[in-house]
């Protein structure tokens, strides 16, 4: 599986990117987990449906009703926005699109949980301090558009250790 994030008040070109992103992963053949929600989690969803592919929607509150329409298995946890941290550790690596402090805060515990991140048209960190900050073969990769991130989180997710 690969985690994709990014805001629920996703702008035009994020949903863009997202659903590029979900149609790419799909047709690689792999499941896409995200937030189950709206804006870039819902863009990828219907681009990974839309390619024939499967979604997990890891749920903020308790009700499977309240995934977007593009969600094949939600998994309700009560968790609030703590949830992130279940969406990033599902995959095995993870796709950040653009994003709000609830990416940030996905990609700040992806890193700590040791996985390479690709963002997308969205939040940069100094690769140097990741790097010194990270554990085991945590990685922050930037992508110029949606193939480059599949291509560079599904060779994070190959490598030894990362899936």
């Amino acid at each position: 599986m690969i985690a994709v994030c990014g805001p629920h008040e996703a702008d035009q070109d994020e949903r863009r990117l997202a659903e590029a992103v979900g149609r790419l992963l799909a047709e690689a053949g792999e499941t896409l987990v995200c937030g189950g929600r709206g804006g870039v989690m819902a863009a990828a969803s219907r681009g990974a449906k839309l390619a024939g592919g499967t979604t997990i929607g890891i749920l903020p509150g308790y009700d499977p009703a309240a995934a977007n329409e593009w969600t094949d298995h939600p998994i309700p946890t009560g968790l609030g926005e703590a949830r992130n941290a279940v969406v990033v550790a599902s995959g095995a690596a993870v796709i950040a699109i653009g994003g709000g402090f609830g990416t940030l805060s996905e990609i700040a515990l992806a890193l700590k949980l040791g996985k390479r991140v690709v963002t997308l048209g969205g939040w940069t960190l100094d690769p140097q301090r990741v790097t010194r900050l990270s554990r085991g073969g945590a990685a922050l990769l930037v992508a110029r558009d949606p193939a480059e991130a599949v291509r560079l989180a599904l060779g994070a997710a190959r490598q030894p250790g990362h899936g």
